[in-house]
């Protein structure tokens, strides 16, 4: 038999590579198997991009969410389009470079990822961005991010405003004749939510970030009022405006980027299609199949790929909702262990290994159809 092992990261526990690696550990004895680790426009994704096309990583300075200096890579590669920088919004101004107590998004900004895309821009030479969005600290509609590109943010005063929410509150006009020639910019989305609103980037993600009740009013409205000043009215109705705290609406908005499913740039790029084709049996997942799954995460790809090529596909993940379940034609939870959650974490490799070798009948019975 021969199992094609697509997993995501499993957040705050195991890497891509490390999930695929711990199936592969428990797989039955005499199967083959092809490790494909998959990511969906969050982390991971340039690794999972350097890993099919190839390349290597350029490091330099950024400011973290919080505007402290932190050293930040992203990915190289050429193509017939020329040099192809690859970032992960996240390298920067990722939530896992803040510690939980100093979480605050009415004061963090994605001004470090725009830092990188500028340095990508003016000191690799890139001709095109690849720019996955997810994993953020920030909730600025990207607004950080425009700054460090040359936009300019301004009071009624006409005084410069520093792109954090907070401040952001006060913002009253929008200045862009300041912004450096950019090349085409390809935005690798995760989830397809609009910028404000009930599903919008601070009800939905703002509370992952340490957003209060009070904090989430006031940062949609902060929103809100981005994109009335921008004229921005279109860009916020887009599915993905909010994913990353809405850097999703300011990269459509203050850099002409346009919004694509994160896993299906990283699924052309590593073949799956074609890998896919030739398996008996497909096994994906991530930390939690659940509500975020359906909204275009790497695992429902992986389905939906699979049960059109009429191979079977089996998730395993730390949690399992049923709606997300049901994408699949098996679903396999460490919640089964009924363990605490910190005891799983801390042994997921070990669990994982044990659900998938404590499952063999399955496995068999799935890559037999």
């Amino acid at each position: 038999m021969k199992v094609l092992l697509a997993c995501d990261k499993f957040k705050g526990s195991l890497g891509a590579v490390e999930a695929c690696e711990a199936v592969r550990s428990a797989l039955p004895e005499g199967w083959e198997s092809d490790v494909c680790p998959i990511a969906d426009g969050g982390e991971g994704f340039v690794e999972a991009m350097l890993a099919g096309s190839g390349g290597g990583l350029v490091t330099t300075t950024a400011n973290d969410a919080l505007g402290r200096p932190v050293e930040a890579s992203y990915g190289i590669y050429r193509s017939s389009e020329g040099v192809v920088a690859v970032i992960e919004m996240s390298a920067a101004s990722g939530i896992w470079r803040i510690p939980a107590e100093e979480r605050n998004p009415r004061a963090s900004s994605t001004f470090g990822t725009g830092q990188l895309m500028r340095h990508a821009i003016e000191v690799s030479g890139a001709a095109k961005l690849l720019v996955g969005i997810g994993g953020s600290a920030t909730n600025d509609g990207g607004a950080g991010m425009a700054a460090a590109l040359g936009v300019t943010f301004l009071d009624e005063r006409g005084c410069k405003l520093c792109p954090t929410p907070e401040m952001l509150d006060h913002a009253h006009h929008v200045f862009e004749d300041g912004r450096i020639p950019l090349p085409e910019i390809v935005v690798a989305c995760d989830v397809d939510n609009p910028l404000t609103g009930p599903r919008g980037a601070s009800a939905v993600f703002g509370p992952q970030k340490g957003a209060s009740p009070e904090d989430v009013a006031f940062l949609d409205a902060a929103l809100e009022r981005l994109v009335q000043i921008s004229g921005g009215s279109n860009e916020a109705e887009t599915a993905g405006a909010g994913a990353a705290g809405g850097l999703g609406f300011g990269l459509m908005r203050f850099a002409g980027a346009r919004l694509v499913s994160g896993f299906d740039i990283v699924a052309g790029s590593l073949g799956l299609a074609e890998r896919i084709a030739v398996a008996d049996l497909v096994i994906t997942g991530e930390g939690s199949l659940d509500f975020q799954t359906l909204g275009g995460k790497g695992p429902a790809g992986v389905a939906a790929m699979a049960k059109a090529a009429g191979v079977p596909v089996l998730a395993v993940a730390g949690r399992v909702e049923e709606s997300a379940g049901a994408l699949f034609d098996a679903a396999l939870s460490l919640e089964s262990f009924g363990l605490p959650l910190a005891e799983s974490i801390a042994r997921a490799p070990e669990l994982l290994a044990r659900l998938v070798g404590d499952h063999e009948g399955l496995l068999r019975s799935l890559a037999s159809r």
